[in-house]
């Protein structure tokens, strides 16, 4: 199957990685930190406003991608620091509210500056 490249300027980006890549009717979100992609900075201090910043920065590559949310199936979390688990729950379930995807929370391997969360999600579409 062919690999088609999904791409976005409402999320961030970077040369050393797709946002997104579609295989089928699959979608792969890539590790999407909690930065404003029209800034470059993260969303704020705290772990609700990165995660609600990653959250809708997958979102947008969902859309891109020609589904969303509701799509999703697996999702992974990585958090900066373990002890901010509830408050990123807390952002989590205000978008993941009714019927959530499978999901494994872990922690974020390499110290980046401001970075608190990153979230990468796998999502199934019709062709």
């Amino acid at each position: 199957m062919a690999r088609q490249i999904i791409a976005t300027g409402d999320a961030p980006s970077s040369p050393l990685f797709s946002q997104g890549v579609r295989i089928g009717s699959t979608i792969f979100v890539s590790g999407m930190a909690g930065v404003d992609p029209a800034t470059g900075e993260p969303a704020g201090t705290s772990i609700e406003e990165q995660t609600r910043q990653a959250l809708r920065n997958c979102e947008s590559v969902l859309e891109a991608a020609g589904c969303s949310l509701d799509d999703v199936g697996f999702v992974t979390v990585l958090l900066a620091h373990p002890a901010d688990f509830a408050g990123m729950n807390a952002a989590y379930a205000s978008v993941f509210s009714d019927r959530p995807p499978a999901r494994a929370v872990t922690r974020l391997g390499p110290e980046l500056p401001g970075i608190l969360v990153s979230i990468a999600m796998t999502a199934q579409t019709v062709e």
